[in-house]
């Protein structure tokens, strides 16, 4: 995460530097495409120190920010702030680039403004839904996971449930979401194995559920402990845990 911060700041510090009123015809997004005629509508003179000074204030406060998240509060802050921080300052940086843009110029400006407002409600939505914890529901004929990544397993498919201090070394997401401590989808180990997580939250303990087929779900709650859930589990399925 911290690579992330401190990369993705320098770049936006080095498109400051990267795009000037001499290459804006060929760099600059929008504008390389235009009309000479077009172009002329542009006040291309003033926008260029607007955009510099923007891109430098998003540079250093980004890695600022970004850093003092990271340390003071903890990697899911970061990581939100990674998210929407950017933006939410592009969504600030095309309204007020308005005024440089005129005519049919100042028409897809606009659209772009709308796009990345639409993109911001998108991640939100995204975030919301993969920080809501997922529910398990344990019955005698299956045990349920709600939410993101949930699924239904029937007692056949259970070959046992096991109490684990700790989680495999995990080396890549391959189809999910991982923020902090909060992970839900598919993973890959160290060793090269696919498994399933649903973690809720840090903890000390985790729940293993061992399918027929081989598959495994690491599971942890946000709000009650692994070692009561699987207390709740071992009462039901006596003769499936380990």
């Amino acid at each position: 995460m911290l690579y992330i911060i401190i990369g993705t700041g320098l770049l936006f510090i080095a498109m400051a530097f990267l795009v000037t009123e001499n290459n804006s015809k060929y760099l600059l997004s929008g504008y390389n495409t235009m009309s000479e005629a077009e172009r002329t509508k542009v006040d291309i003179k003033s926008y260029i120190p607007y955009f510099k000074k923007f891109h430098l204030f998003l540079g250093v406060s980004f890695i600022a920010i970004g850093l003092l998240l990271h340390f003071a509060i903890g990697e899911s802050a970061s990581g939100i702030f990674i998210g929407v921080y950017p933006i939410l300052a592009y969504i600030y940086f095309m309204r007020e680039s308005n005024k440089y843009w005129k005519g049919s110029s100042s028409k897809w400006n606009k659209i772009g403004l709308y796009v990345l407002v639409a993109t911001l409600i998108l991640v939100f939505g995204l975030l919301a839904m993969g920080f809501k914890e997922n529910q398990i529901v344990i019955a005698p004929d299956s045990v349920q996971f709600k939410g993101s990544y949930g699924e239904i397993l029937n007692a056949s498919e259970i070959q046992s449930v096991a109490l684990v201090d700790h989680l495999p070394k995990i080396t890549s997401k391959t189809n999910g979401f991982a923020l902090g401590s909060v992970k839900k989808g598919y993973f890959k180990t160290k060793e090269g194995e696919k498994v399933k997580l649903i973690l809720n939250s840090e903890s000390k303990a985790y729940l293993l559920f061992t399918k027929t087929n081989g598959e495994k779900i690491y599971f942890s709650a946000k709000e009650k402990p692994s070692i009561d859930l699987y207390n709740e589990i071992k009462n039901v399925y006596p003769e499936g845990l380990e």
